[in-house]
């Protein structure tokens, strides 16, 4: 074996920074050394071979310079590359993978089998797909094409409450041009907004689409107008019915106690400081006939109640007081009567005062409209006495005389359709409501549709709590079994099936509902919005209404609308009303919105008083109009600003001017007209009419003595504080200010 070092020509340069395939020929070899496996005597410095320093240039090793010239190895010494991990194969001369994983393939062979790069290299592959399949996987999917909307040719059938997104899938206009066109409209409102019919047909006018309204089957046959029903019956089934009669006039003119004369009963000691202040329904019976009689307030606040009264009624009975004439609630009644077109009939009542005058009310009737028949007119007129009970029966059959010459009839044998006139909630009985039959007769379990509620008569009552199995045209029954408390005015109306009522009843809601959205939504105009500007922050008044039957609820929310016209400042607003006891519900509604219970013939349960006196909610308690109607004046009243009054209290014109030492300028004066007073008053310069200061008074004198006031006709010299240009010729204007509580 030759003695020349082995030089290593195929290691190959790696990203490691120092290639691990140099062969152990190129340091020189001594004893090797236990701890490092070199000898003693190796070299060091530039004994390393080139391919060593080549390691980080990627080209083949040269061969080493300045090698020594040192003994052979010994052949059972390893290499000192072989102790490192990627030394090359001491016997084939293998070279080793790089350990940086960027190198060169290695050559085939059993070296070049590594498994640590094997899997490097599929972990790289399957990274590599998954990037792709992400990649792949995050491509937005491929739009498909705008289709143009095609709109429906003809007219656009649409239900009476709907959505405006099933307006706009049914027109193929879209909703937010919809909603664009709603906004201008004034209507804020979003794709889930309930609209009704006559909305839908507005907008889409805009858009040059016809629409019709769409009526389902069971709607086709519901009374809308009970008239319309009564002309619509066969004339062979007509009978004559009872006259219905409602007695109308100024409170405290004695209907109440014409009607208690009528009936031989005391109904109006029944009512609250002898005032009435629900709709009374009552029948009697006079020869062999019968007579309803509706007993309506007379207090202005019931303005709508009369107004009910006076579309259920045949006759109309207008009492006026002999000794105190017509009143503007006498007038607003006959506007009624003239309204709904029906007799009327002029009943002259405390004829036994001696302070009577029956022909001044005639006359006073002669100026509102209201001819007599004794002045040529064709109104009857009838002398009574309510008191005394005088010509009560020549009453009456005035009455059933003008019911012949009406002709009132009515078919029985039809389904019954009635008016609601009267609603409450009974705590025992549920929901009551006093119902005028109209048409038609009422069947015990009758199923019924009244406004939103629909139901079964359960139970029906007379007038005087006569338990009744049936009840005929012109018959006032209290009804019991509906599933609500209808409003007072809605029609009843027998329905064949119950689930039919009750679908419509719930359609109805969703009107009732949508029309209620609709209004709260629609958004303020900028003339309101200027209005609003000019008379600074309007102030509202909450309140929550809780009454023992909805006709008051109607009154009283009626009084409120008054109030509002009335004046501009503070606005009364009602946040929720109902019939019935005040309830915690009421409570917690009226803490959330800072509002005032009010409870006309209604008290809160024991709960509902607890909780009210623990959070200091405010209840208020009536039973006599005339009192809450005084009492929002002054809550309303309360939160209007106090007013601030100016009060001139004296003038003086300037004579002469006089400087002092220190710059002031005193004005001699002669007052003309009140009195000036030194605290307390401001002045006012004015220079040919015009104000040109306006101040307070410093120092008022009377020639050389400091007064307190000086009066007309005397003359004096002050000093008006902060201000020297006074002149000769000036006027002085000396007022104060007063503050006065803001009132209605």
């Amino acid at each position: 074996m030759s003695d020349k070092p082995r030089r290593d020509t195929g290691s190959t340069g790696t990203g490691s920074g120092r290639s691990t395939g140099q062969s152990g020929s190129n340091r020189a070899v001594g004893a090797p050394n236990p701890g490092t496996g070199r000898s003693p005597n190796a070299s060091t410095g530039g004994n390393r071979s080139a391919g060593n320093q080549a390691g980080n240039s990627g080209r083949p090793a040269s061969a080493g310079r300045n090698q020594a010239t040192t003994p052979a190895p010994n052949r059972n010494t390893p290499p000192a590359g072989a102790r490192q991990g990627g030394a090359a194969n001491a016997r084939t001369g293998t070279p080793p993978v790089a350990r940086g994983g960027g190198g060169v393939t290695p050559p085939t062979g059993r070296g070049g089998n590594n498994p640590r790069a094997i899997r490097n290299q599929l972990r790289s592959r399957q990274q590599s797909e998954e990037r792709e399949r992400e990649h792949v996987l995050r491509r937005p999917p491929p739009q498909p094409a705008a289709r143009a909307v095609v709109r429906p040719r003809g007219p656009v059938a649409l239900p009476s409450v709907m959505t405006v997104r099933e307006l706009s899938e049914a027109t193929g206009i879209g909703a937010a041009d919809i909603l664009k066109a709603m906004l201008k409209a004034g209507v804020l409102a979003n794709i889930n907004q309930q609209i009704d019919y006559e909305t839908a047909a507005l907008i889409m006018a805009d858009f040059g689409i016809e629409t019709t309204e769409d009526v389902p089957e069971q709607m086709a046959g519901i009374v809308e107008d009970v008239k319309e029903v009564l002309r619509a019956q066969p004339p062979e089934e007509m009978r004559p019915r009872p006259p219905v009669v409602t007695i109308m006039g100024h409170v405290d003119h004695g209907k109440t106690k014409l009607l208690d004369a009528i009936r031989s009963t005391r109904v109006a000691e029944g009512e609250a400081g002898g005032i009435t202040q629900h709709i009374g329904a009552y029948q009697i019976e006079v020869n062999h006939r019968k007579i309803t009689f509706l007993d309506t307030p007379g207090h202005e606040a019931f303005t709508a109640m009369r107004a009910r009264g006076a579309q259920v009624t045949d006759i109309v009975v207008l009492v006026v007081a002999a000794d105190d004439g017509v009143k503007p609630q006498t007038e607003e009644a006959i506007a009624h009567v003239k309204a709904a077109g029906v007799p009327m009939i002029v009943a002259i009542n405390k004829i036994d005062l001696p302070t009577a005058n029956p022909d001044r009310i005639k006359q006073q009737l002669a100026n509102v409209g209201v001819i007599v028949e004794e002045y040529g007119g064709n109104v009857p007129c009838v002398h009574v006495s309510a008191r005394q009970k005088i010509n009560i029966d020549g009453l009456l059959e005035m009455i059933l005389l003008v019911a012949d010459l009406e002709d009132l009839r009515a078919n029985p044998n039809a389904p019954a359709v009635g008016t609601i006139v009267e609603a409450k909630l009974d705590k025992s009985r549920g929901p009551v409501a006093t119902v005028l039959i109209q048409n038609g007769t009422l069947h015990l379990e009758d199923n019924v549709l009244v406004g939103c509620v629909a139901g079964k008569i359960k139970s029906m009552f007379s007038d005087s709590g006569k338990r009744l199995r049936h009840a005929e045209p012109s018959t006032p029954v209290e009804i019991v079994g509906l599933e609500g408390v209808p409003q007072a005015g809605d029609i009843l109306q027998v329905m064949d099936d119950l689930v039919v009522a009750r679908e419509i009843a719930l359609q109805r809601q969703r009107q009732q509902r949508a029309e209620v959205m609709a209004a709260a939504a629609r958004g303020t105009s900028l003339e309101e919005l200027f209005g609003k500007v000019k008379q600074g922050q309007v102030k509202e008044l909450n309140l929550i209404l809780k009454a023992d039957v909805q006709g008051s609820l109607d009154a009283i929310a009626h009084l409120i609308e008054q109030l509002n016209q009335s004046q501009q400042a503070v606005q009364t607003r009602i946040i929720h009303r109902g019939v019935g006891a005040i309830t915690e519900g009421d409570v917690n509604l009226a803490l959330a919105s800072h509002a005032i219970i009010i409870g006309f013939n209604a008290r809160p349960d024991p709960a509902a008083r607890r909780h009210a006196e623990q959070h200091g909610i405010d209840i208020r308690f009536y039973n006599i109009i005339y009192q809450l109607q005084d009492d929002l004046k002054k809550a309303m009243a309360g939160m209007l600003a106090p007013t601030v009054k100016e009060v001139v209290e004296g003038y003086a014109e300037v004579r002469n001017t006089f400087r002092l030492p220190t710059r002031e300028v005193v004005a001699g004066v002669f007052v003309s007209d009140g009195k000036i007073t030194r605290t307390g008053q401001n002045v006012r310069v004015l220079r040919r009419g015009v104000v040109i200061h306006d101040g307070k008074i410093s120092s008022l004198k009377r020639f050389k003595d400091d007064v307190r006031e000086v009066t007309a006709g005397y003359e004096c010299g002050l000093i008006v504080e902060g201000f020297n240009d006074i002149e000769v010729g000036d006027a002085l204007e000396f007022y104060r200010q007063e503050t006065v509580a803001a009132s209605l």
